[in-house]
């Protein structure tokens, strides 16, 4: 997908769900009309009852796919029913606590099975990852890594090492949600992260709007946005027009990612060392090419 949007000199739109929100019935029909309106990748979130980086807002939609009877089988059987009418990438963003109870290696060989592409664990440190990377990378489900701003530079190469399918760089201290204002060092972090990786690097927590969105999309390859897609499906979830409004508010992320506004992205990270005009040049191809203000 990367090396695909790359040659078009497109960056990618990563939307995040969650999944069974407001039903798993109503997830698939979701995911559907993402990749329509112009999603690259889509992240599933699976509900835990005790989220780590979750704000609000998805707090919010973890707690309704909970009542709703979601759990991690559940929604990887969603995922299967998925991967035969959909071509992007299917990520996985979950805690560890339902994987570890799963069984590290029935959940890598279940979710690749079922056509998942990765999987984020945000709880997971590195130092504690190799028992999931073992299966899962075999499996040919990639283990996404997240790069904080309180990543020391050993830590961020690292990182970015171990990282399958791109490094997800974390915008900002805190949990998800929507923000008035980008960070201030969101380039120079980027920049850093540049220098030891020619892997895609996709920016999120805290990106909400398309004005946002065209700002990180000048300088990174991909723009993930969750609370204000979440709180999208929040507003709506009981009317008719839910589908049509999720899938509007994608289009309008998208639009400033296509070609025609991303012109100036090699401008923007023009003028770096010899790794970033690497990053400009690499490609990576996944499983993925397969038939706010603050929160409340």
């Amino acid at each position: 997908m990367f090396h695909a949007l790359r040659r078009r000199n497109e960056r990618a739109l990563v939307v995040y769900l969650m999944a069974g929100d407001p039903s798993l019935a109503t997830t698939r029909r979701l995911v559907l009309e993402a990749e329509r309106r112009g999603a690259d990748v889509v992240e599933l979130g699976v509900p835990f009852s005790d989220p780590l980086a979750d704000g609000p807002v998805i707090q919010r939609a973890g707690i309704r796919a909970l009542e709703a009877g979601t759990t991690l089988p559940r929604v990887l059987e969603t995922v299967a029913t998925l991967r035969a009418a959909v071509r992007v990438p299917l990520v996985l963003m979950t805690h560890y606590n339902p994987v570890l109870a799963f069984g590290l290696k029935s959940f890598a060989r279940t979710a690749a099975d079922a056509g998942a592409d990765g999987v984020i664990v945000p709880d997971l440190p590195y130092e504690e990852s190799e028992p999931l990377r073992a299966e899962a990378e075999p499996a040919g489900l990639d283990v996404i890594q997240l790069v904080a701003p309180t990543s020391t530079p050993a830590r961020v190469k690292m990182l970015a090492r171990i990282s399958g399918g791109f490094v997800y760089l974390v915008s900002l201290t805190g949990v998800t949600g929507e923000r008035r204002e980008l960070p201030r060092e969101l380039e120079a972090q980027l920049r850093a992260l540049r220098l030891v990786t020619t892997k895609p690097i996709c920016v999120g927590f805290g990106v909400s709007s398309p004005e946002q969105v065209a700002t990180v999309g000048r300088i990174a390859d991909g723009v993930v946005v969750g609370s204000a897609i979440v709180r999208t499906v929040e507003q709506h979830a009981d009317t008719a027009t839910l589908i049509d409004k999720v899938g509007d508010f994608i289009a309008t992320l998208k639009e400033p990612l296509r070609a025609s506004s991303s012109a100036g992205f090699a401008r923007a990270i023009e003028g770096g060392g010899t790794e970033e005009r690497a990053a400009r040049r690499a490609t990576t191809v996944g499983r993925g090419a397969k038939p706010p203000s603050e929160e409340d």
